[in-house]
């Protein structure tokens, strides 16, 4: 046993946390810039350096291999699967799809409207809207790496309830009259399911990690950027008096600063790493998180195209309500995962 928690001990400290590379970012900061880490400049480049190489080594590779077994399920493949399942089985289904689907809010809206006028269940494909941005293998190592293992796997354990709840509910309310028409009026074209050779199975991951590090390193670079003010130039004191466990307000000031925000997960991380590293409390954290990925403007805005104004409110109304009780909830247990 104690074998291996030392082996897990090292592939965290090693290849999810990186410390070696955070000890070579620090001789780098110090011996080369001489700027002490201990000192505000200092640490806010060791910070950014050290924040943004390491996102972008565990990105790459963690989305390299989750494509790579993505491949093996298209959509056409995937729609073929879920149509035959109703309930609160399928709504689990299409939370666990979401989390092999590495996309942000806006790009799983694509999905969403072909598995809709494909003819899946209503609460299936909210279920899966819900998941895909907020959940994925990729976002739970990072996240473990960065808080542990403890924060990392209750954070999927209350996204994948989120997610399934909010489908059922979405389904037991008969919301498909709500659903812009030309949605269900999309032809429907059933494509021969193809295998693809390993050849092809390697290029498809390789273009996948393009494409996703292609959308997301601006929001990376602008995550570690504001992770590193809030890190070394905000006083602890300012950010307790704000959103610090005293506020009784502070879960719902910080789901609702995260709404207008547009990031990936990937981009909100560092930022949360430097709020927990001030004492901000977990719930509060994982809430400013789950409402930029779930709630942003600009997946709001697009999804208002696919759905009537009524089904736009629930949906939204239901995961705000969802993120708020989640982190009420969490900051009340943080001895427990902390």
């Amino acid at each position: 046993m104690n074998t291996f928690a030392q082996l897990f001990g090292w592939i965290n400290d090693q290849l999810l946390k990186m410390t070696w590379l955070s000890e070579l970012v620090r001789y780098l900061v110090e011996n080369l810039l001489g700027l002490p880490v201990r000192e505000r400049l200092g640490g806010s480049i060791h910070f950014f350096v050290y924040d943004t190489i390491k996102i972008f080594i565990l990105l790459s590779v963690l989305i390299f291999a989750i494509s790579y077994i993505q491949s093996y399920f298209p959509p056409e493949r995937t729609r073929k699967i879920l149509g035959g399942i109703r309930g609160i089985r399928g709504n689990l289904f299409g939370a666990l799809l979401g989390t092999v689907t590495p996309f942000c809010s806006c790009s799983s809206i694509p999905l969403f409207i072909g598995f809709t006028s494909a003819g899946l269940p209503l609460g299936v494909t909210f279920s899966f809207l819900i998941s895909s941005p907020l959940v994925d293998l990729a976002s739970f190592l990072i996240l473990m790496s960065f808080f542990g293992f403890k924060i990392a796997l209750a954070y999927v354990v209350v996204g994948l309830i989120l997610a399934v709840a909010g489908g059922t509910i979405i389904d037991k309310l008969k919301m498909e009259k709500y659903v812009e028409g030309y949605v269900m009026e999309i032809e429907r074209v059933d494509v021969e399911i193809s295998d693809m050779t390993r050849r092809e199975r390697i290029d498809y991951s390789k273009n996948q990690v393009k494409e996703i590090i292609h959308r997301v390193w601006l929001y990376i670079l602008i995550g570690v950027g504001i992770g590193a003010a809030i890190h070394n130039w905000i006083p602890q004191s300012v950010v307790e008096t704000v959103i610090g466990n005293d506020n009784p307000f502070s879960v719902i000031l910080a789901a609702a600063v995260g709404i207008p925000m547009y990031a990936d997960i990937f981009g909100t991380i560092p930022i949360a790493e430097a709020l927990f590293g001030k004492g901000v409390g977990v719930g509060t954290v994982l809430a400013f998180m789950m409402s930029v990925t779930a709630l942003s403007l600009p997946s709001m805005i697009m999804l208002s195209k696919v759905v009537k104004p009524k089904l736009l409110g629930l949906f939204i109304g239901l995961v705000s309500f969802g993120i708020i009780l989640i982190g009420y909830l969490f900051n009340a247990f943080s001895l427990i995962l902390t």
